[in-house]
């Protein structure tokens, strides 16, 4: 029998992941790629990965009073994992990173705050893992609000420093992927 994490693995490998050559957003280049947005978007890909964040969480044992990442990547992560916790009965608030602050009103960097007091203990989604610098910057916004960062969960590692970084930074990470697992460990 499938369990929700495989049929995740099989759906990302189907859908997001492609053995090309491109230069990622840290300049490095690379010999494969990661979209999870096609998966994220995917109404399958939604309900696995919120199944799987949740069921992540709650086997760690996290106490975390709201959960987010950096948009645009953590934005259908962050919707996925507060509506699967709801199913469960449980509330939590998501909040959005935005890339650069809010040019009016509140200046925000941090999106969704309203249900978050200082001294929030908050869960960070991301997507995808390089070198953890966008992970780390969105660690420092939250912290300037005021938040403590208990954790951050992502859907692939590329095992390239990112991971290393960001803890680092004082923040476990834990995939529920690496590059591993969809190149196998010969080539990685």
């Amino acid at each position: 029998m499938s369990t929700p994490r495989q049929e995740l693995l099989d759906l990302v490998s189907e859908l997001s992941f492609e053995r090309k050559h491109v230069v990622l957003s840290s300049g490095k280049e690379s010999n494969f790629y990661v979209d999870c947005k096609q998966t994220l978007l995917s109404p399958d890909g939604m309900a696995l990965t919120g199944t799987v964040l949740v069921d992540e969480w709650q086997r760690q044992g996290l106490d975390i009073d709201a959960v987010g990442g950096p948009t645009l990547g953590a934005d259908p992560m962050t919707c996925a994992f507060v509506l699967q916790a709801r199913r469960r009965g449980i509330k939590i608030p998501g909040f959005f990173i935005r890339k650069e602050a809010k040019g009016h009103g509140t200046m925000a960097f941090v999106e969704g705050t309203k249900g978050m007091t200082p001294g929030s203990k908050v869960l960070v989604l991301e997507d995808v893992i390089t070198t953890g610098g966008s992970s780390i910057r969105c660690i420092g916004h939250l912290r300037d609000a005021g938040f403590e960062v208990v954790h951050l969960f992502c859907l692939v590692d590329r095992k390239e420093g990112g991971r290393e970084a960001i803890e680092a930074a004082g923040v476990p990470v834990t995939s529920m992927f690496t590059r591993d697992d969809f190149m196998g460990a010969s080539e990685a």
